[in-house]
């Protein structure tokens, strides 16, 4: 993890999500899963670039199963975008940036 972006919990979901005032990219993640670590350098750098529109955060999805189970999250790495308090984007599986932010911009103006 970077210092770009932030570990969430099940306890913080609430607040650091969808209370949030800009959109919240959620990276669910975990330790052992190849693809995870395949995507996360690309995960940070969309938080670099987009950190004036947009927060992004990280759950483990081995230490947070309740919020996983909440949102339907059968396979990671997936990549969830809140806006206003509700997921208004999926992205499954590990997806180039290109594609990524293809499906982040239009919630991003």
């Amino acid at each position: 993890m970077s210092d770009l972006t932030l570990e969430v919990n099940e306890a913080d979901f609430q607040t650091q999500v969808l209370e949030s005032p800009i959109p919240v990219l959620v990276d669910f993640w975990a330790e052992w899963c190849g693809p995870c670590k395949m995507l996360a350098p690309i995960v940070d750098e969309i938080a670099a670039e987009y950190g004036d529109k947009l927060r992004v955060v990280k759950v483990d999805a081995d230490a947070n199963p309740a919020v996983l189970q909440r949102y339907g999250i059968m396979g990671i790495p997936t990549l969830l975008l809140f806006k206003g308090g509700r997921d208004v984007e999926r992205i499954t599986g590990f997806k180039p940036k290109d594609k990524i932010l293809s499906k982040l911009e239009p919630h991003l103006s």
